[in-house]
């Protein structure tokens, strides 16, 4: 099926607006996307690109929510995702059948998270906490007692409940303070209102000087001593030249050797990243997470037709998408803000010039958007490179150091 189909995801949030998962799905309106074959096939096409048979799950701490039918409840396609970070979705109607409690009483068994769907709350007894980890609720912001009677029979249960839709971050906060643990919903595109947008702090203005002398080719001299004017910036920089993920080889004590080691092309990279951890408006933990894989798909996505220099500047583009969010600026002000070639500054005012197309694409596998596959066609991309890209972006936002 990931041959023929395309993946999209969306996160699940904690009440303190953090990712704990995502929930993955082949793109609504697939030619039998529901069907037991593209589901097997959904978690097989998984498995293999996030549970790597050496290094083990690479979504460190996060869970994938994947659809289930009772059909595939058995396949063989489970035994390779790691039963404590995968939850199926299943319609809780479908328990009726014995053969399918059974099977799901199973996989509870061996550890799998079970999601029901479309639930009676009222009528679910205490005995679920063998059957379900999760409970599927929806908000509705009416009768709000009867709903928190309701939510109280759960968490005495054990069980742990998913709120969906969860459109706005009012709806959020009732449902953080009735004591659900999960929100569904676009959230994650949706800055917190009540932040007045002050600007950059100063850590962010080092950083822009920074990411300007860069651009500029600047003196590597130059660099060290703007840099040794901030202690912060200097640790995170030697802690990056040390980690495991760069493979410098030898520990690395000086900012001349780091810079020497590093290259301009990189550290202009790692100050983009920077960059957007360094806000400090009090927007939501998903929305950088977001802005990430987004721009780390999009740098995939470019890779092969345009090359790794290219590629750079398209993932400085997808970060910077969420940047005007992430600073609490509009798009204009950060663009006046920060020098970039005219390619970046089309892409992200217009999604147009040759880096734009590739955005639009990330950002369209967050939405579960009917332009996907439009897109990937128009740049020669077949589904199952798009789906590579998607979950090899997810794994590596993983390991970004904040």
């Amino acid at each position: 099926m990931h041959h023929t189909n395309f993946l999209v995801r969306e996160p699940l949030l904690d009440p303190q607006q953090r990712v704990l998962g995502y929930e993955l799905s082949w793109q609504d309106g697939a030619p039998g996307a529901a069907a037991p074959a593209a589901l097997e096939a959904l978690v097989g096409f998984v498995a293999g690109q996030v549970n790597h048979p050496d290094t083990g799950w690479l979504l460190r701490d996060k869970t994938l929510f994947l659809q289930a039918v009772p059909a595939m409840l058995s396949t063989d396609a489970l035994h390779n995702m790691p039963p404590e970070h995968t939850v199926l979705s299943i319609q809780t109607a479908t328990l009726a059948d014995p053969a399918t409690l059974a099977a799901v009483r199973a996989l509870r068994a061996g550890g799998v998270g079970i999601l029901l769907r479309e639930a009676d709350l009222a009528k679910l007894g205490k005995g679920l906490a063998g059957v379900a980890s999760h409970v599927e609720v929806r908000f509705t912001g009416a009768d709000v007692a009867a709903q928190a009677r309701n939510y109280a029979a759960l968490r005495q249960a054990a069980v742990r409940m998913v709120g969906r839709p969860v459109g706005n971050w009012a709806d959020f906060d009732a449902c953080a303070a009735l004591g659900l643990d999960a929100f569904v919903g676009k959230l994650h595109l949706t800055p917190r209102p009540g932040s007045a947008v002050k600007g950059m702090n100063p850590a962010q203005t080092v950083i822009l000087q920074l990411m300007q002398m860069v651009r500029q080719n600047a003196d590597a001299a130059q660099i060290e001593a703007v840099l040794k004017r901030d202690a912060t910036l200097s640790y995170k920089l030697l802690r990056f030249i040390n980690s495991a993920g760069f493979g410098a080889g030898r520990e690395v004590q000086s900012l001349r050797q780091a810079l020497a080691l590093l290259g301009y092309s990189p550290l202009y990279r790692w100050l983009t990243l920077l960059l957007a951890t360094a806000s400090s408006n009090g927007y939501s933990p998903v929305l950088l997470e977001t802005a990430v894989v987004r721009g780390r798909l999009a740098e995939l996505l470019g890779l092969a037709a345009l090359g790794k220099g290219e590629a750079e500047n398209i993932f400085v583009a997808g970060m910077f998408s969420l940047l005007d969010r992430l600073l609490g600026m509009p798009m204009e002000r950060v663009l006046e803000a920060i020098q970039l070639s005219d390619d970046v500054v089309a892409a992200l005012l217009t999604r147009g010039g040759k880096y734009g197309p590739y955005l639009a694409l990330a950002e369209a596998c967050e939405l579960n958007s009917t332009l996907v596959a439009a897109l990937a066609h128009s740049l020669g991309l077949s589904p199952q490179q798009v789906n590579q890209a998607h979950l090899s972006a997810l794994a590596w936002a993983q390991n970004v150091a904040s």
